[in-house]
This record gives structure tokens, sequence and C-alpha cells, in this order.
């Protein structure tokens, strides 16, 4: 569904990706992992369009996304959950998903998407529907993140892109995020998964990228990336498995 094809990309004449390359199958689950700085949040910010790209090539569905503005991106279905969550704290629960079903609002069909999309989503987080008139930046952490991933589903994502969604939350919520995102992949959703904590991201992704230093240090199967013990000592921060 998406390919980078040998990308150079980074903030201000600054070069975070050297030469990356990466491919997202349709309806599986892609994680890119590494310590921190390595240029996992980089390869989420180019293929959304806000990190300047200096030579290679983006591309969607077989189209060149790559000059793209980052409105044109999110039209295609490329839809992004910032690392640090970013929800609208002074506006309710339902105020932020309605925010997130702005790429469909237009459509003829608009209230009928809404009631799905909303259903859908709440079915996957019930607290929320009991929580859409709290306002947002009153929520836990786990709570607010809950939010931001509904927000994305709202827009009835091809292509959903998590940056870092763990970070900040205790375990067990850590556990239910995950939980969701197999979820998602089972309802057909592509997902690509940025994530410092290598061994739960490698553990549910059908495949696996391994940077570091701005550079893809390895790739494949998930699992086989989870327990090469080279990988887990050089790049990923713990001794492999067992």
């Amino acid at each position: 569904m998406l390919n980078i094809d040998n990308i150079v990309a980074g903030y201000n004449t600054s070069v975070a990706l050297e030469n990356v390359s990466l491919d997202i199958p349709e309806g599986k689950i892609v994680s890119v992992v590494g310590a921190n700085g390595a240029g996992k949040s980089t390869i989420v910010n180019a293929i959304s369009r806000l990190v300047s790209v200096y030579s290679g090539a983006i591309r969607f569905d077989g189209k060149d996304i790559t000059s793209m503005r980052p409105t044109q991106v999110v039209e295609l279905g490329v839809v992004q959950v910032p690392e640090g969550r970013d929800i609208f704290p002074p506006l309710t629960v339902e105020e932020n998903l309605r925010l997130g079903f702005h790429r469909l609002a237009g459509r003829k069909d608009a209230a009928r998407r809404y009631e799905e999309r909303f259903s859908y989503v709440t079915g996957l987080f019930p607290i929320l529907r009991e929580r859409l008139k709290q306002r947002a930046g009153t929520m836990s952490g786990g709570e607010q993140q809950m939010v931001a991933i509904s927000r994305a589903l709202m827009a009835d994502p091809r292509l959903l892109m998590l940056d870092e969604p763990s970070l900040g939350l205790a375990p067990m919520i850590v556990d239910q995020i995950f939980d969701i995102l197999a979820r998602l992949r089972s309802d057909g959703l592509t997902i690509l998964l940025v994530e410092q904590h290598a061994d739960e991201a490698l553990k549910l992704a059908d495949y696996g990228y391994v940077m570091g230093t701005g550079k893809v240090r390895a790739k494949g199967r998930g699992e086989d990336l989870r327990t090469d013990p080279t990988l887990a000592q050089s790049y990923l921060g713990r001794m492999a498995e067992g």
C-alpha cells in the first residue's frame, strides 16, 4: 500500500533519515523500532508531509505523494496519531471525535457515515461513550490516548500511523491499546506503528524495521527481529529472549 523509496529527509536542512526504504503491505501491521533519536518519528512525519524530503520518493497506492501538502495526504486516507496525542484539551470527547470526522464531512452520506464511525470507535473504547461530554483535558493519559486513536479512526483511514502510542502509559493500558491494534488489523486496517518499546511492537507486527541513527539497520518478520540477539543488544536496548 505504501512504499518509501530511498528517501533523505529532515528538518531545516538537517538530515534525520538517510537513504531509508520501507514497504507497508495492505492489511498488515508494520512496526518501526529503535532507540530515541533513531529517526522513527521522522518517517511518520515524512509520510504525512510534515518534514522536508530532499530526495527519494514516497508512494501511496502507486501515487507519488512526495510533493503533496499534508491535507492532501489526509484526503487519501493516510492519518496520523501523533506522539504526545495532541488532542484538543478544552473540547469534549465528542467534539474531538467530530473533528476527526472532518475528512468525510462533505460527503453525500456524511450523516450515515458519522453514525457508523461513531458506533465503531465507541465499540472499541466503550469508556468514551460514557465520557462524551467530559473535557478531554481532564481525562487520564490512557483515556486521552483512546481519544486520539478514536479521533483518527473517525476519519475512516486506509493507513493508520501511530507515533509512540505507549508513551507515558501504564503497562495495563499499553496492553489494551495493543489489543485494539490487533483487532483493527483483523478488521482489515493497515497500520504503521512507531515505538521505542521494541519488544511489544515487534511481537504485534507482521513486519518490522529496526532504525539506528537515521538508517534502517535491519528488517524482516517482527518475531524474527524481536528474538535476534545481535539486534537486541545493539539497537533494541535489551537482551533477546532465550
